[in-house]
């Protein structure tokens, strides 16, 4: 079996590393330095455990327009990029690149649309890939050759997501996680879902129609409150849908290529993070 690709959603592991570790780490100019050391060591681990062919690191946008436009409430009560944090986000392509890794921006889209694109991509290229991310809603790409690597509170570790662990987990298979969050909402998003309707009651619909489309057509044999919320609300859930659905955008397979540890190490001590430039300078010598 060849090594898989291993995907990273940059904003959600600098983000999870950010508030995971204190702001009192420090390195070149004073710059805090706690998102970029956190996110570059569970980037590391996870390589060391599963030696990718290559690695990925996505970024994007972080609410795309045209979500926004089907549903104002989109990300809108998210909090503003913390002072301390800013900085990192602009500097984390010079040390992830000097390490080896494809950056990778996916422009108006989001970090999410590229991770599910390379996953796609390196599967029809008769590959597999490790998607490496905080966020449930790639839950959808898990499939027999895609493993989504569940980066736990802080940065505790990773929880590997397969298709049997999204079933378990919710009572449907991948492909109807966007249905699931049309039905059930997902508040780290800002969608509200339908009124009334929890997440047992969306996995029961799903597994007895198979689409949210099928139930909002089947309405009728429900219960009042649930018929009441897939009628009454059944274009603003096809929105919440759409929302929810990963876009795929067009991606080139980066080329085999190891960590560079040497060049890892040269970044890291230009931002002034000497410990783990020590680490990775030991590592490529060792």
């Amino acid at each position: 079996m060849p090594a898989p690709l291993l995907v990273v959603d940059a904003p959600s592991v600098l983000y999870r590393a950010f508030f995971a570790l204190p702001d009192t780490l420090t390195g070149a100019g004073g710059m805090v330095i706690n998102a970029l050391l956190g996110a570059s060591n569970a980037i590391l681990r996870v390589a060391a455990d599963h030696a990718p062919r290559a690695v990925v690191i996505c970024s994007g946008a972080e609410a795309a327009r045209y979500r926004v436009a089907r549903y104002p409430g989109y990300h809108a009560d998210r909090p503003a990029v913390p002072d301390a944090l800013a900085p990192q986000l602009a500097r984390a392509d010079e040390l992830f690149g000097a390490l080896g890794w494809t950056c990778a921006d996916a422009g108006e889209l989001e970090a999410d649309d590229l991770l599910h694109s390379y996953a796609l991509a390196e599967v029809a290229a008769g590959g597999s890939a490790l998607l490496m991310t905080g966020d449930r809603d790639l839950f959808q790409c898990a499939a027999p050759d895609v493993t989504v690597l569940y980066l736990k509170t802080g940065v505790k570790g990773f929880e590997a997501v397969t298709p049997a662990e999204v079933e378990q987990r919710y009572g449907i298979p991948p492909a109807l996680v966007p249905d699931f969050i049309a039905l059930r909402g997902d508040p780290s998003d800002g969608l509200p879902g339908a009124k009334g309707i929890g997440e047992k009651t969306a996995a029961d619909l799903l597994r007895r129609h198979g689409s949210l489309e099928a139930a909002i057509a089947s309405a009728d044999g429900e219960k009042p409150r649930v018929a009441a919320a897939l009628r009454e609300q059944a274009e603003e859930l096809r929105g919440f849908l759409d929302i929810a659905t990963l876009r795929t955008i067009r991606v080139a397979l980066p080329p085999d290529r190891p960590t560079d540890l040497a060049g890892g190490a040269a970044a890291a001590e230009r931002l002034g993070m000497e410990h783990l430039a020590a680490r990775l300078r030991a590592g490529a010598t060792g």
